[in-house]
């Protein structure tokens, strides 16, 4: 391969996490600039099948969160205009976008990822909140973790640590999505481990480390000060390899591709917990992703254009 790759961006959509795709795709659209590689940014809308026959790119690369960028859909267009894509596939992205399905596959792998429940919002309304809720709690106690079955960015998450807070989790986080997923909340360590494939296999960034003032919602994970990052974490050379060991494990049962960041606790006991997976990881300034890359001692326009040639030579 020797001419320079022509790479479009998708970033944008219509999503709750627009800005946090916009910011992302600048982020790597300058570090793909600055490697030699031919980028143009586009958002999803009208123009864009128009433009992607026009350019005719090596390689799309989405970087589109929350429902069309990770749901599969996106992905399922470009292969039907016959474009490569960074990433996975459009059938393992709609596994991984449903955190109770993903959960489930790991699960089946032999990782272990807390207790749950799903509720529709139309079931919760018919059983009677009341007795529902009561019914979690004695299921699985408390703390809690109440979140949307899909989307990302902690968007209508909400950690509940007692029974008179739970009808408000439930609340917030119907307003992004119709099923509730009501997760046992686990305790330890937020980690969170991105996996790049290479011509070698996929290969386990030094995991991040992350603590926050309170909870890490949306806030805490886009706008600088309120969370603290340590990249590589501050783990022992053995949970340093099971995490490592935990997201190549979660990346491979879901059948991802090109990249992945796997959301986990490390418990006192130090076991890895799957909490979720992510196909299109954030790559703004306060990512975790390129707070990986870096900590790992890769130069971001270097290894952007590792990630854009593997998938021009089809192995993403």
């Amino acid at each position: 391969m020797t001419h320079t790759p022509r790479v479009v961006i998708l970033s944008g959509g219509l999503s709750h996490e627009r800005d946090v795709s916009l910011r992302s795709g600048r982020r790597v659209a300058e570090s793909l600039r600055a490697a030699g590689a031919e980028v143009t940014v586009h958002d999803v809308d009208a123009d864009l099948i128009p433009a992607l026959r026009d350019i005719r790119p090596d390689v799309v690369w989405p970087i589109l969160h929350g429902a069309s960028g990770e749901d599969g859909s996106i992905r399922d267009v470009l292969e039907l205009v016959g474009c490569r894509s960074v990433g996975t596939g459009p059938r393992a992205s709609r596994v991984a976008w449903s955190k109770p399905v993903a959960k489930s596959v790991v699960a089946r792998a032999g990782i272990a990822t807390p207790d749950y429940v799903t509720l529709p919002q139309s079931l919760f309304r018919e059983l009677g909140a009341q007795v529902v809720l009561e019914s979690a709690v004695e299921r699985l106690g408390l703390p809690l973790v109440v979140k949307p079955s899909q989307g990302g960015s902690a968007l209508g998450v909400t950690l509940v640590s007692t029974m008179a807070e739970l009808p408000q989790a439930m609340v917030s986080c119907f307003a992004y999505g119709e099923i509730a997923l009501i997760e046992r909340a686990i305790l330890g360590t937020e980690i969170a481990t991105s996996v790049v494939e290479t011509a070698d296999g996929p290969v386990a960034l030094p995991s991040v480390e992350i603590v926050t003032d309170g909870p890490y919602d949306y806030d805490a994970r886009y706008n600088p000060g309120r969370t603290e990052y340590f990249s590589p974490a501050r783990l022992t050379e053995e949970q340093a390899e099971a995490v490592a060991s935990t997201a190549i494990r979660a990346h491979a049962a879901l059948g991802l591709r090109g990249l992945s960041r796997t959301d986990m606790i490390l418990t006192p006991d130090g076991t890895p917990t799957f909490l979720e997976v992510n196909v299109a990881p954030g790559m703004t300034e306060t990512s975790l992703f390129p707070q990986a890359a870096v900590a790992g001692g890769h130069a971001l326009p270097d290894l952007y254009l590792s990630i854009v040639e593997h998938a021009r030579a089809g192995g993403a």
